[in-house]
């Protein structure tokens, strides 16, 4: 017969990290490229990603 092999329960902080506040909409934003100018609209562009879950969004200046 084999070992039994004891898990430890992850913790509330381990078993949601992040999941469920970006999925709500709370997203935790951290710019990435500053000052960068768009062509096509002319106009500076900022490139922000979420540290959680690693979307991206763009904001105009």
């Amino acid at each position: 017969m084999g070992d039994v092999v004891k898990f430890k329960k992850p913790s509330l902080q381990k078993k949601g990290e992040g999941t469920t506040l970006c999925r709500s909409g709370f997203h935790r934003w951290k710019v990435v490229t500053e000052k960068k100018f768009d062509v096509k609209q002319g106009k500076l562009v900022t490139l922000l990603q979420c540290e959680r879950c690693g979307k991206q969004r763009t904001k105009l200046l």
